[in-house]
């Protein structure tokens, strides 16, 4: 045989032998399992634990018993709530603190809704610059009861005016005050946990400046009766007027002048 044919076969033997040996050892080498694709992994949100109310607080109520911690997203927290981290000691703080406003069960405590208990509750929901002056109403003189706390009211005054001997009572009716707020309706400053629509006081208390204040003083000597008008609740944003303030500036209104004479009061036309 040719040394050229031997050498191939010595070739291919050797070639055999060694893709036998590649192919055992492909075979012993362990495969590695194929795991799933799950996505991108989720980011791990910071949480603290933020002050809210574990049942509804009326307004004027006490936090007291309902307050509890729950837990909150870091970045959710935004200025004003109460958190763990700033006042661990808020049960101990907050507890006989007074809602200003109506808390809801869950909602978060803030602090601008809330009112030391030490202080007076009306003084403290009142605004600056504001005053709170009471005057007597019934159902027929207050929209038949329908009048709330916090609706907003005009209020008419009718009272009898003097005429000639013979032709009868004479009545003046004019609106003395628009867009006045309704603090109060005797003691009840919002409506009750049942959702009452009607309040039957005796007594509303009304929001006024100290101009407001003196002319409704001096309406209620003057009047036979004063009533309020209930507007609705798209008008809240009109401008608050005062009509009535000839009645304690001393001026006549539309060219006229009050005389008041053995406790009557009536109107002539000014004189130039």
């Amino acid at each position: 045989m040719k040394s050229s044919r031997l050498m191939i076969l010595a070739i291919a033997l050797f070639s055999a032998i060694g893709a036998g040996y590649i192919a055992k050892m492909i075979a012993a080498k362990p495969v590695a399992p194929e795991v799933a694709d799950e996505g991108p992994v989720a980011p791990v949100i910071q949480t603290t634990q933020v002050l809210v109310a574990g049942d509804i607080v009326p307004v004027g109520g006490r936090l007291a018993e309902v307050m509890k911690w729950q837990t909150w997203p870091k970045d959710a927290v935004v200025p004003g709530l109460v958190t763990q981290d700033d006042s661990p000691d808020a049960m101990e703080k907050f507890k006989e603190s007074i809602a200003r406003t109506v808390i809801y069960a869950g909602e978060p405590v803030r602090t601008e809704k809330l009112i030391d208990g030490a202080k007076s509750f009306m003084s403290s929901i009142l605004p600056s610059g504001k005053r709170a002056i009471a005057t007597q109403i019934a159902a027929d003189t207050s929209a038949g009861g329908f009048i709330l706390p916090n609706d907003y009211v005009d209020v008419v005054m009718a009272r009898r005016k003097q005429v000639a001997a013979g032709q009868g009572d004479g009545f003046i009716t004019e609106t003395i005050l628009t867009n006045i707020r309704i603090l109060a309706i005797d003691q009840t400053v919002q409506e009750d946990e049942a959702g009452r629509k009607v309040i039957v006081g005796q007594t509303a208390t009304l929001e006024l400046t100290p101009q407001q204040a003196e002319l409704i003083t001096v309406a209620q000597q003057m009047a036979d009766r004063l009533s309020l008008t209930l507007r609705p609740i798209a008008d809240a944003q009109d401008p608050v007027t005062s009509p009535g303030e000839y009645l304690v500036s001393g001026e006549g209104r539309r060219g006229t002048v009050r005389l008041i004479k053995s406790g009557e009061i009536s109107e002539v036309g000014a004189r130039k």
